[in-house]
C-alpha cells in the first residue's frame, strides 16, 4: 500500500476507527513503576529469552508501555503506530523514562503499509499484541509483519478469539458504541462492564458451589478468575474502553492463526487460549538460524 493510499484510507475511515490513542493518553496518567514492572514480567513470561541487544519491533505501540518494557530489558526498540495520539503517547513515555536513549525510535506508520515496513529492516522480536485485528485487514497485517522476523526470531500476536455467534454479538456491541454520542460512551462502557462482571461472577459462584457439594476446594474457581485477570501492567478501565469501542474488529480461531504462520515457515512456541471473548496469545519462532 502506498503512502497516498494509506492517507486516503485514514481520512475515509477516520470516523469509523476507534481513537485508541486518546484512550491510552488518559491511561498514561495512571502509569507507575508497578505497571511497568508488570509489562516487563509479561515479556519475560512470553519470550523466555534475554532481550539484551535484540532488535524489538513494537508494531502498533499504543501507549508505548511495552516499548518501554523492552527498552528496560535491554532491547534496541523501534515503535510505530498509525494513530497520531498513540505515537504521541509512545514519544511521551520515551521522553519521560528514556529521553537520552538512542536505541529507541518512535515512528508513524501502518501495519498495512508494506513499503514502510520493509524500510524498517529485520527484527529478533516482532511484538503485535491486540493490534492486527483492528486494522480492517488482519491477515494482510500478519503477513506483512511475518516478513520482518529474522530466522530464529519471534513474532508475538494476540488475536480476538472467534466465538462464532457470540463474536457477532460483540460486533454489534462495538457498532452501537461507534454510533453513540461522546457523552454517552463512558456510561455504555460501564454498563457492558457490569453485565460482563455479573455473568462471570454468577458462573464462578455456581462452579464454587458445585465444588463445595462434591467436597473439593471451592476457592479454585475464584483463583482461576484472578489468574485470568492479570493486567500485563495495563489498567482495567482503559482495557475495557478499548475492548468495547475497538473498531475495526476481526476474530480468528487459534488453528487459523497457527496454520497461517506455519505455512510461512514459523513454529509455535507458546499458546494461551481464551475461554471467552478475549485474545488468544501466540508466540511463533521463525524456522532457521540467525
Amino acid at each position: 500500500m502506498s503512502k497516498a493510499d494509506e492517507t486516503q484510507l485514514r481520512s475515509s475511515d477516520d470516523e469509523a476507527h476507534f481513537r485508541f490513542g486518546k484512550n491510552w493518553a488518559r491511561f498514561l496518567a495512571s502509569l507507575n513503576d508497578e505497571r511497568i514492572q508488570g509489562a516487563e514480567d509479561s515479556l519475560r513470561r512470553l519470550l523466555r529469552r534475554d532481550l539484551s541487544g535484540c532488535r524489538f519491533l513494537d508494531a502498533g505501540s499504543g501507549s508505548g508501555l511495552f516499548s518501554l518494557a523492552a527498552h528496560r530489558l535491554g532491547a534496541e526498540v523501534m515503535s510505530f503506530d498509525v494513530d497520531a495520539d498513540s505515537v504521541a503517547c509512545s514519544r511521551e513515555l520515551k521522553q519521560r523514562y528514556a529521553s537520552d536513549a538512542e536505541n529507541w525510535s518512535v515512528l508513524d506508520g501502518s501495519l498495512l503499509d508494506r513499503i514502510f515496513l520493509e524500510s524498517l529492516g529485520k527484527f529478533d522480536v516482532v511484538y503485535c499484541w491486540g493490534v492486527a485485528h483492528h486494522t480492517g485487514s488482519m491477515w494482510t497485517a500478519i503477513e506483512n509483519l511475518s516478513s520482518l522476523v529474522n530466522p530464529g526470531g519471534s513474532i508475538v500476536l494476540a488475536i480476538y478469539n472467534d466465538q462464532f455467534y457470540v463474536s457477532r454479538v460483540w460486533r454489534a456491541v462495538k457498532r452501537i458504541y461507534q454510533r453513540l454520542p461522546q457523552f454517552l460512551r463512558p456510561l455504555y462502557v460501564a454498563a457492558i462492564g457490569c453485565i460482563s462482571f455479573a455473568r462471570r461472577l454468577t458462573t464462578t459462584l455456581l462452579a464454587s458451589l458445585l465444588r463445595l457439594l462434591t467436597l473439593r476446594n471451592p476457592l479454585i474457581p475464584f483463583l482461576n478468575w484472578a489468574g485470568e485477570s492479570k493486567t500485563r501492567g495495563m489498567h482495567a478501565w482503559y482495557d475495557l474502553v478499548d475492548w468495547v469501542g475497538g473498531w475495526p474488529f476481526e476474530v480468528a480461531r487459534p488453528e487459523e492463526v497457527f496454520r497461517f504462520l506455519r505455512d510461512r515457515g514459523f513454529v509455535l512456541d507458546e499458546l494461551t487460549t481464551s475461554g471467552g471473548h478475549g485474545c488468544n496469545e501466540f508466540v511463533f519462532r521463525r524456522s532457521g538460524t540467525e
